[in-house]
């Protein structure tokens, strides 16, 4: 339960961050990356969400994995978004580590929910 109200927290400032950061991205980029970056963001708060509200085990790790896809999208967005100078180095490093973080979260339940379907 600890685990899942730390991922909670970490995902929602991870997304109200990625929000506030898009706004200063070039117009241009609106239906670009700024469009994928948020999706993207959303999507891995949703699909967990939607993942515990499922019965059946297998289909809840199938929306993890789906969660854990989206936060790997995200990092590589926010590392194209540094590297064509959208955000800053500090704003990249803080995001990125913020990603480490549920990332091992998320990782760590995928892992779980997936003994949980073996000893079934």
């Amino acid at each position: 339960m600890i685990r899942q109200n730390t991922f909670k927290v970490k995902t929602d400032e991870f997304i109200q961050l990625v929000y506030q950061l898009t706004i200063n991205f070039p117009k241009h980029e609106l239906y670009g990356l700024v469009s994928q970056l948020r999706r993207a963001a959303v999507s891995i708060m949703l699909n967990y969400i939607e993942g515990f509200a499922r019965k059946k085990i297998k289909v809840r790790l199938n929306f993890l994995e789906i969660s854990y896809g989206s936060l790997r999208e995200c990092k590589y967005i926010l590392y194209l978004s540094q590297k064509l100078n959208y955000i800053t180095l500090p704003d990249y490093t803080n995001l990125y580590n913020l990603v480490e973080e549920i990332g091992a979260i998320l990782w760590k339940t995928i892992e779980t929910t997936e003994k949980n379907i073996n000893n079934t």
